[in-house]
């Protein structure tokens, strides 16, 4: 008898539409924002990408977003290589997603969808997981009528004498409200430990140093490069979620060691980012607005990087990050430019305050980073040093290598008493010894 073979789950064809208005405000060009959809999708497993277009709109149909030409000249194609999902590179009402599954045969997400569907395939950890669930029941709040093709109303009491009871959309509604306020208490726990954990590091005196940019930027793979951690690094839209930090020293000069900072890697950015996801992804972007230094990493080989980081801009403002907090410009991936232009870029971070051109691939360019970290530490922080002595009992073990670690003890001299310490160091070291 021959043996059973298992089989793989056969992938779900999809085709990628980016809608592109004649009288378009966007910033990007269509091209641009069809292959930013098209890795969105590519993001998602068990996706196979069997087409993509953009499509020309005068103005959007309300019911149908395309109009009857365009309608039927997708529809066709769709049929023909045997979609069974359709991506909408743009925002999709309601009653358009209903009206186009059904002309079309098939099942069709918005772009908010999309990216919805990466961070629940993504989230990892508890809050990541309640954060996506969180943004995931608000956005489908707005979109019940999809679900019920009948409205007649509910009976009250027992059906005889009883009025007309709620609509099954309002029923549906509010089990969803229920179930998102379950959720926030839920995340409220989680951001509570996330709070004390931060209260925790406030007590350490390092300064934080937070990566941020838009996705595929090259953030992770900077991180690890730094720490020499192993937070996954890949060629993909969101490839990680979960904000990770790690404390490192920097060099000092003469070749010793200089001062200790956490860097903390964050989610990426993208262009039109769900405001549900914004809003449940505060917490943990609550790094950021924490942060002493700001690297913002961009893609310097990418066609639209102006353009990616003024979308990066926009949602730091949405954050409410300060704008005299310090921040320095990282222009990765010049190992994908030409020689020439790599050394050019070389030149202009030498000469320009506030910019650093790296790769963090090749680890070029690194060094000259580390040490504008140091210096803007230094600036911003503006934390003058002042001389002090500290005895302790021979048994405070702690409170000294808490002092050793910091790196403020300039001698050591042992008494009757205990240990005398001469120390170097600054208000807010001196604030974190103290809290001990």
């Amino acid at each position: 008898m021959a043996e059973p073979t298992a089989t793989e789950a056969k992938p779900t064809r999809a085709y990628v539409i980016h809608p592109d208005l004649a009288s378009r405000t966007q910033r990007r060009e269509p091209e641009h924002a069809l292959a930013e959809a098209v890795a969105l999708a590519h993001a998602l497993p068990g996706i196979e990408i069997v087409g993509d277009e953009v499509a020309r709109l005068r103005k959007p149909d309300p019911g149908r977003l395309f109009g009857k030409g365009k309608l039927a000249e997708i529809g066709t194609r769709l049929e023909a290589s045997e979609v069974d999902l359709v991506l909408i590179d743009g925002p999709v009402s309601p009653v358009q997603q209903r009206n186009l599954e059904k002309d079309w045969g098939v099942k069709l997400l918005d772009r908010t969808g999309l990216i919805l569907e990466i961070f629940a395939d993504r989230a990892r950890t508890r809050e990541g997981v309640l954060q996506v669930e969180l943004a995931a029941l608000s956005y489908q709040r707005t979109r019940l009528v999809r679900a019920w093709t009948h409205l007649e109303r509910q009976r009250g009491g027992l059906g005889f004498v009883g009025g007309p009871g709620e609509t099954q959309i309002e029923a549906d509604r509010r089990a969803i409200d229920e179930q998102m306020t379950r959720l926030r208490r839920q995340l409220e726990r989680v951001v509570k430990t996330r709070t004390l954990h931060r209260a925790a590091r406030a007590k350490v005196p390092y300064p934080i140093v937070a990566l941020v940019g838009y996705t595929n930027a090259g953030k992770s793979t900077l991180f690890n490069r730094l720490t020499g951690a192993e937070v996954l690094a890949k060629d993909m839209l969101f490839a990680t979620l979960d904000p990770t930090m790690r404390a490192i020293r920097l060099p000092g000069a003469g070749g010793g060691q200089g001062r200790k900072i956490i860097l903390s890697d964050t989610v990426g950015f993208i262009s039109d980012l769900p405001t549900e996801l914004v809003a449940a992804f505060r917490a943990t972007l609550e790094e950021v607005l924490e942060a002493d230094l700001i690297l913002h990493v961009r893609d310097i080989s990418h066609p639209e990087t102006e353009e990616q980081a003024a979308d990066v801009a926009e949602i730091l403002e949405s954050l409410g990050v300060d704008e005299d907090v310090a921040l320095i410009e990282v222009w990765n991936k010049i190992d994908a430019l030409s020689a020439d232009t790599r050394a050019a870029l070389r030149r202009t971070d030498q000469r320009t305050e506030g910019i650093q051109a790296v790769s963090a691939l090749t680890g070029e360019g690194l060094d000259d980073l580390v040490a504008a970290i140091d210096a803007h530490l230094s600036e911003a922080l503006d934390e003058p040093k002042t001389a002090a002595t500290v005895t302790l009992p021979f048994s405070d073990g702690r409170r000294r290598a808490w002092l050793h670690e910091a790196g403020v003890v300039q001698r050591e001299e042992s008494g009757e008493g205990g240990l005398t310490l001469h120390l170097l160091w600054t208000e807010r070291q001196k604030a974190g010894f103290e809290a001990l």
